[in-house]
């Protein structure tokens, strides 16, 4: 059994995923909670970045 790194609890399979440009390897419930998050990070920044009138490349 493998032991996931983020919640410390054994799983039959890890799943690897980047992080803040970082691969690692966690379950799958993890991996979800880490893609949502980078989704609502990505979305909030362009939302930022449309109220101060950014219009540059990132």
């Amino acid at each position: 059994m493998a032991e996931c790194k983020v919640c410390e609890s054994e799983v039959d399979q890890l799943v690897t995923v980047k992080v803040a440009g970082k691969s690692k390897k966690m379950c799958e419930d993890c991996a979800d909670r880490a893609r949502e998050a980078a989704e609502i990070a990505e979305e909030s920044e362009s939302v930022v970045q449309g109220m101060m009138g950014f219009k540059g490349r990132r």
